[in-house]
This record gives structure tokens, sequence and C-alpha cells, in this order.
């Protein structure tokens, strides 16, 4: 009896239908089948910003998907978007990014500090030439006691200046501006991993912002059909006002997430353009190079020992510390003697005759030279050079112990983001499956409800499930490749 009444209405069911015009309709008098796991990686987006052109094939229980734009191409795409890979999003990152530059001049500034300290340990050459037009043979009454007869002449010559030894502190001094100058160039290196990560972060935020327009825009369509069809029923009596009023609220929501993910993708670009360097709104059609999910990363010990050794921070620190211990050393050598040798030469043309009895035999000859040797030895200054060897030292130790923190912390971010990214790839099996699994539970509720065998509340949230998991897949599947990104700038690969 209950089968004979079911296969009644859906004879009745069909012949309203037929007769109301509705079935001569683009929907053909069905209820919209869910997206499939495959259409959701081909549709092609409306929005004329950007073109996504990534997808992600079967791997570790996740569905398949159709091929993308091959990478590399780097030709200008059609409607004047630029084709951008994220190997070349990050070398335009590297080339016009000003914090990069930033970092590159300031390497460069300390060069010309090492070139400086360096200086005083290199002879120093000084040139002179020196008329005096004077009250002849007077003597000078105050002031400097060198030269005291005034006399007309006219000279030339050059004085040389060179450091013997000052015991190791001038040697200390130079080591530690090189050792500096190597850490400004470390932290130039980690400005750029700085900049090659944001660029990663933007460019698959940019990705993940138009897969999940993607999916507003079917969810939009999809419920639009449910909506327009539960219209026509209502019309005829064959559904309730209740239905059409649920078919409404869902399409609204749909409509509300495509308006969301609208913005977002807008956000996504220009946060992009921003990184890249560019102060004008450029339009990208983004493709990613590796189709295929990348494998799990390797053994966190393998990571933990590679980040110590090539992180660009830790190399900085590690070079300031051994700078700080120069300086040390520099600062003590305050308190030794220091040797100097000075050598003058020259000549006087113009001197006095010694015609008369002037000044008989004053200029001697025509030329001068000497050469000697200085020793200076420091016996009290009020304790400044204790006190300057004491903060050196302080500050060494200081320096030491930042750089034992860092490591630390290296050993920290490196461990933390190895999980993180082992996790987000387990996720992303895991989402697939959730996907199909809505999927499907969609086609059924659709189905039910057509037959009138389900109700529109059970249909909106198939719906809801539905739309909750193609995003949860497309968010799992992009922010995997970030996770990777990440623990590769923990680890120190260079870009």
């Amino acid at each position: 009896m209950i089968r004979t009444r079911k296969l009644t209405f859906f004879l009745e069911f069909v012949v309203i239908c037929t007769s109301s015009g509705w079935a001569q309709s683009q929907v053909s008098g069905a209820l919209p089948a869910a997206p499939s796991h495959l259409e959701r990686n081909s549709i092609a987006m409306t929005q004329p910003m950007v073109e996504l052109s990534t997808t992600f094939p079967p791997q570790s229980g996740m569905r398949p998907g159709t091929d993308g734009i091959r990478a590399g191409q780097s030709a200008p795409a059609a409607g004047g978007l630029m084709r951008l890979t994220r190997t070349q999003a990050e070398q335009l990152a590297i080339t016009n990014n000003p914090r990069v530059s930033v970092g590159r001049l300031l390497a460069l500034a300390q060069h010309q500090i090492y070139r400086e300290t360096r200086a005083a340990a290199l002879p120093s050459f000084n040139g002179a030439i020196t008329a005096v037009n004077a009250n002849e043979g007077s003597r000078i009454g105050a002031g400097s006691l060198t030269a005291s007869r005034l006399l007309e002449h006219a000279g030339a010559g050059v004085t040389i200046n060179q450091l013997i030894t000052d015991f190791g502190r001038t040697a200390n001094l130079v080591s530690s501006s090189k050792l500096l100058e190597k850490a400004a160039h470390a932290n130039g290196l980690a400005t750029v991993e700085d900049i090659v990560l944001a660029t990663d972060q933007a460019f698959y935020n940019a990705l993940q912002a138009q897969a999940l327009l993607k999916v507003a825009e079917q969810t939009v369509a999809a419920r639009q059909s449910v909506e327009t069809q539960v219209s026509e029923l209502a019309k005829n009596k064959l559904k309730s006002d209740l239905d059409l009023s649920f078919a409404q609220v869902n399409l609204s929501q749909a409509k509300l997430l495509q308006l969301d993910a609208e913005n977002n993708v807008q956000s996504t670009n220009a946060a992009l353009t921003d990184v890249l360097g560019s102060d004008k709104q450029v339009q990208y059609e983004l493709v990613e190079e590796n189709q295929q999910l990348p494998a799990p990363p390797p053994d966190v010990d393998v990571l933990i020992d590679s980040a110590l050794r090539q992180r660009p921070d830790l190399q900085a620190l590690n070079y300031d510390q051994q700078a700080a211990e120069k300086f040390r050393r520099a600062q003590h050598g305050q308190m030794y003697p220091t040797i100097s040798a000075m050598g003058i030469a020259g000549a006087t043309p113009v001197r006095p005759d010694c015609i008369d009895g002037c000044f008989p035999n004053y200029f001697i000859s025509s030329w001068y030279g000497a050469i000697g040797v200085n020793m200076s030895v420091p016996i009290f200054n009020g304790f400044l050079f204790t006190a300057e060897s004491s903060e050196a030292n302080l500050r060494a130790k200081a320096a030491a112990e930042s750089t034992r923190d860092l490591r630390d912390n290296v050993v920290r971010d490196v461990r933390t983001a190895w999980l993180a990214a082992n996790t987000a790839f387990q996720r992303v099996g895991v989402a697939a499956e959730l996907s199909k699994q809505a999927d499907l539970g969609l086609n059924l509720a659709q189905s039910r409800y057509k037959l009138g065998l389900g109700s529109i509340v059970e249909l909106s949230q198939a719906q809801l499930q539905q739309a909750d998991a193609a995003i949860g897949y497309v968010n799992a599947q992009y922010q995997y490749r970030l996770a990777l990104s990440t623990l590769n700038f923990e680890t120190g690969i260079q870009p």
C-alpha cells in the first residue's frame, strides 16, 4: 500500500511539472546535482581579475583533478593578465621589494666601515706647502713654542705615519669590523628569505581565495537552481511557502559567501602586488608549477641540523658574537703601549739669504728630513679604559646568550613547522574524503527531496555540509603547501 501511494505521488508530480511548462526550462524538472569533485577544479572563473590554474591530482585518497597550465610559462596571458608562477613571483619580489635593497645597502655600508677601521693599520701620507711673510727675526711671545723665531721662507714637504704595534688592538678592531660585515650580509640574506616566505604566503593565499571563489560561485548556481524549482513547485501548490523560504535563505547565504570570496580575492591580489614591490595594481594569472602534491617532510632531526647550519639569521648572530669578542679584546688592548713610526722630508727653496750678517746659516740646507719612533704608554685616565673593557666584556657575554637563545628558538620553530606540515598533509586526505561524502550526501538529499521523502531542512543541511566540506578541502590543500614553505623558511633553505 505504501509503495503504491509513493508511485502514485511520483506520477502526479511528473504530470503536473510537464503540464505547467516548468519541465521545459533549462533545469529540465530535476533538482541540480551536487557539484562533483571533478567540477570543482575545472570550472573557469567568471571574475576578470585572475584565473586559477592549479589543480591537485589524486594522492593519499585525494580526488582527481583536471590538468592546469604548465609551469614555467611567463608570457602575458589573454586579457592583459600577467602570468606568474611561484618561482617567478619570488624572483620579482627579490628584485623589486625595497626591504631587500635596504639589506644589501646596509651590507655595503658595513664594508665601508671595515675599510675605515683597517685604515688605522695602514701608513698615512700628508703633504704640506707653507709660505711665511714675517717680521724678520722676531720671536713668538705667547702660544706655541715650536719654531719660535719667525723668518720669511717658503717650503714643501711630506710626513708619513705608520703604526708599528699596539699589541693587537687595531688588528682586533679590524677583525671585528670584518665579522660585522659578514653579519650584515647574513642579515641581508635573512631579509631575502623573509620576503620569499611573504611572497609564498601571498601567492598561496591568492590561489586559495580564487579557489574559494569558484566554490562560492558553484554554490550560488546550485542553490539558485533549487530556489527556482522550489518556487515553481510552490506556485503549483506542490511545495509549501516554508520550503520556498528555506530555499531563498540558502540562496542568500550562498550569495553572501560569494561576496566575501570576491572581496578576499581582491585583498589577496593587493597583498601579492605589495610584496612584489609594485605600487600599482597588477592583474595576475597565477600558475602553480608543481601540480603534484609534495611529499611529507623528512625526519625532523635532519631538518634541525640543516637549520642550525643554514639559517642566515643564526649565522648573523654568530658573526655578531665573534665580533663582540674581538671588540672586547680590542678594548682591553687600550691598556697596552702603542708604538708608531713617523718620517718627514721636504725642501725650503725660499729662505733668508743670510747676507750682510742677517741670520747666518739658520737654514743649513735647502732640504730637511728625519725619522723617529714613538711609544705612548697609558698610565691613568680616570679608569676610562677599564670601564670600556668591562663594558665590552659584558656585551660579548650578552651576544653569546642571544645566540644560544636563537638556537633554541630555531630548534623549536623547526619542530613546530614540521608538525604543522605533517598535520596539514593528513588533513588534505581527510578533507578530500569528507568532501566526497558530502557530495554524496547532497545528491541523496536532493533525490529524497525530489521524491517527497525528505524535507527542505534535510536538503538545506546537506547543502551547508557540502559547501563547508568543499571549502575545507580547498583550504587544506593550500595550507599544506604554505606549511611546506614555512618549513623551508625555518630550515634556511635558499630561495
